[in-house]
This record gives C-alpha cells, structure tokens and sequence, in this order.
C-alpha cells in the first residue's frame, strides 16, 4: 500500500541497480516474475519511513524497565493520551520499540504552504518538528501562530525564499508556525531553532528533541544489532574504525559496562567532536576518539609506549567494527537519490582498503564485524567473497543474534555461506500502514517480527582471523 512515490534514482543508477537485482543467480533461484516484485517491493519500501521507531536505553545509567515506563508517559502527552504502546524486543533487550502510526490519509490541507528541504521532509517523516534552517520556501503571508501544510522538496528543485512553488513536492503533514515569513527568511544572518511544530504529520512518530537525552540514543534496529553481534567483553581492546557520530561506539562501551578501551576513529573533526560529546552525555568514560583516516591507520614503525591514538601497532586489538562508508541506499525515508553511478561505485575500493587495514590490525582470534546501510551486492556480499579469498586467515562466523534474512545471491557464495550473513531487506514484508486500531488488535510477537524485517536496508558480516598470516 504505497502512499509514496518509490524513490527515484539518476537514470546510470536505476541501469545498475536493475542489473544487480536481475543478476543470474538470483532468477535462477527466485524465477525472473518473483525477482523483480521483490526489487520493485524494494523501492516502494525505500521512499517510506520504517515501521517502528528504535531508541537504544543507555543500560549503564538506568534500567530498561524505567526508561520504558517514561518513554510511555512521555509519549502519553506528545501523542494527547493516544495509548501507543512501547515494546521491548526479546532478542535485543536494550531496545525499546515505538509503532509508526500512518500514512495518515484523512488529512487536511491548508492554504499556507512551507516548502522544507528532502533531508529535513525525511526527518519530519521520522517525528522531527522542522527546524529554521530546513525551510527553503513560504506562502507569502505566512504569520506566526499560522497553520500552515509542509511539504518536502525531494528534487531540490525550489529555490530559497520562494513564494510559491509548483515542482515535484510530497505532502508531510500540517504543522503550526512559531516564526512570519519575515523572520524566517530573515536577511540578519542564519536563524536557528524551530521553524513550525507538526501537530498533524502523515506519519505520527514521538520527537526525541530533548527527551531523557542522557537515557535514550536513538538508533535503527539493525546498528543496535552490530554491536550485540561484535560482542565486546570487558576489559578489551575495541577499534571502532569509522564511528561517526558514535551511535554504536557508546554501544560498545555500555555493551562492556564501560571496562577497558574503545578507540573511535573518523576523518572528519566535527564528527570526532560529536563523538566526544555523546559519550561525555552518556557518561562512558572508556571511549577515545580520534581524528583519523582508517585506511592509514596501520604503523609499520615501533610507537612510543605513551602513544594513545592512531596508527597502530599490527595485532593491537581484540574486535573491530567496520561499519564502512557506504553508498547508504538502504536508508528510510528517500524518495530521490541523487548520487551518481560514479559515486556509487567509488565506495568498494574504499572499504577494501578499510578492511585490509582492519585484518592487519586484528588479533589473532579476533573478531571482525562488516556491515554497511545499503543494498548493492559490490558494497555486500561481493565484499565478502573477496575477503574470504584475499585473507585466508579469516573465516566466516554465525550471528547472534541473526534476526535478518540471509545473503543475497549473485557473488558466487555457497548457500552455507550466505546463511552466516545477516541482510536487512525491507522488501521481506508487504508495505503496509498502521492504525490506531489495527495496532490495539496486533499480537506482540507479529509486531515484533515486522520491527525486524520493516527496517532499513543494512548488511553484516562477521569473520574470526584464524592466525597473524
């Protein structure tokens, strides 16, 4: 039941993507009619928000149990006493999980238009408000206190300060105004802070701007299980390699009750500078971050014995997290992705220098978990098969928990092979929407498995190194 157009990619793009999901292994296992449904299920699904909100409990501060119950009052008053109910997952049990009410049809639309940027459109779609800096466009008159009806601009066609706009725009839902036209477009300098207050979006999710910050990361189901899946035990050695902004570093760290060392690398200095700031707010004091380019991450040269940060000796840790730069298709909500072919294909030769540096760096024993947030077979499984041959050190190892489907086919990997990888594929469930009542007749259990399967699109692979050859 799409309420959305399915995401739109630049024509080189859409070619490629066609070919990877038609490839020859994949019709002759599924039959050419049933692969591509589930490629065209894909796309729908992409354009549309997951089913569930994810927040991850900061265990090392308060107890599952507590959060949940404020989590639910707080929702309680967002929501106007509306009785949507907070779930905790079974296989997860730092996860609390919130039912997306919507698309939400019956909505009126107003007269006074605001016209938000795509990126802004996807996290109103999520529960944001929108933000001053989000807003490209207003009717004319717009006033403070005004209803007005937000729409997303997922072309990025509509130029800023616009008075009227007739391109390609998506309904988001109506909002109230807290600024005029005037102060909004303001010629003073940037204006911060927010721009309208959704009181009726299509897609009814609680905002988590300011709500139990110290107690609550908000996070997709699937990164949550990367760091159940790497496993770090107390008093290790963890190389979070490209970290940013550390949703799953302050994982790890709360995952070994903050006993020995997580070093958080990532090349981008405000993005080491958000890093530091999450974990100062979580209260985990064994996270160090640097401002660092994984791929020169390795020393060959003896370190000082004081020497904290990167590069690193060979053999220096105990697990690694690859959660690689990506060419993200697998996130939700996108209606337009605009990267090219070019820069789609530019993300493989980077993650293979990621890894060889990640393998290089790993002890013997050790454990390395791969995954990234998208759904090509070059950044997935093809990545696998190359690692398999190229390390013949490393083995491929069962998932706990594995609550994704398997491997994709078409990089020539057994089935055995493909059943130890972990892919999160929308597409597994039929897009559908959520009511109030069709929530309150749902058993908990058939809720929970559309939390795992209506996620985003995400991939994960873990490998053991055997030996230091």
């Amino acid at each position: 039941m799409s309420f959305f157009p399915k995401i739109a990619f630049q024509c080189e793009v859409e070619e490629y993507l066609t070919k990877v999901f038609r490839n020859n292994e994949l019709i002759t296992a599924l039959g050419a009619r049933e692969a591509e449904n589930k490629y065209q299920s894909l796309l729908s699904h992409l354009s549309h928000p997951p089913a569930f909100t994810t927040v991850r409990v900061n265990t090392h501060l308060a107890s599952v149990k507590h959060v949940k119950k404020l989590l639910f009052e707080e929702i309680q008053k967002q929501f106007k006493g509306l009785r949507v109910p907070v779930l905790e997952h079974p296989k997860l049990q730092d996860i609390l999980l919130i039912p997306v009410i919507g698309p939400r049809r019956d909505l009126k639309k107003h007269a006074s238009e605001v016209i938000v940027g795509a990126q802004c459109g996807y996290a109103v779609l999520r529960g944001a408000h929108v933000y001053v800096p989000g807003i490209v466009s207003t009717s004319r008159f717009v006033k403070a206190g005004d209803m007005v009806s937000v729409y997303s601009d997922i072309e990025g066609k509509c130029k800023r300060g616009a008075k009227e706009f007739d391109g390609v725009k998506v309904f988001l839902g109506n909002g109230i105004s807290e600024l005029s036209r005037s102060e909004i477009f303001s010629s003073s300098g940037p204006l911060k802070g927010l721009g309208i207050r959704m009181v009726e979006p299509v897609y009814l999710s609680p905002s988590f701007d300011n709500v139990l910050p110290s107690n609550l990361f908000l996070q997709n189901l699937p990164s949550v299980v990367v760091s159940h899946i790497l496993d770090p035990q107390p008093g290790e050695k963890i190389l979070d390699m490209c970290a940013a902004p550390g949703g799953k570093t302050t994982h790890l760290a709360t995952l070994m009750h903050d006993q020995g060392e997580v070093i958080a690398m990532d090349k981008t200095a405000n993005k080491v500078k958000k890093i530091k700031q999450n974990a100062e707010l979580l209260q985990l004091n064994c996270i160090k971050a640097f401002c660092y380019d994984g791929t020169k991450a390795i020393s060959v040269e003896k370190r000082e014995t004081k020497q904290e940060g990167p590069p690193f000796l060979p053999e220096s840790f105990d697990r690694i997290l690859l959660d690689a730069p990506c060419s993200g298709m697998g996130q939700r909500p996108n209606m337009a992705y605009a990267s090219t072919l070019k820069e789609v294909t530019s993300y493989q030769p980077l993650q293979r220098k990621l890894f060889t540096v990640a393998v290089r760096l790993l002890k013997p024993g050790g454990v390395l978990v791969y995954s990234t947030c998208t759904i090509t077979l070059s950044e997935n499984e093809e990545q696998v098969a190359w690692a398999l041959k190229t390390f013949p050190c490393l083995q491929l190892h069962p998932q706990e928990p594995h609550i994704g489907g398997e491997g994709m086919k078409g990089a020539g990997l057994s089935l055995d092979q493909l059943k130890l990888l972990q892919r999160f594929d929308p597409s597994a469930v039929t897009l559908q929407g959520m009511d109030i009542n069709s929530l309150q007749d749902s058993r908990e259990d058939d809720l929970i498995s559309l939390a795992n399967k209506d996620c985003i699109g995400f991939f994960i692979a873990k490998f053991i190194k055997s030996n230091s050859k």
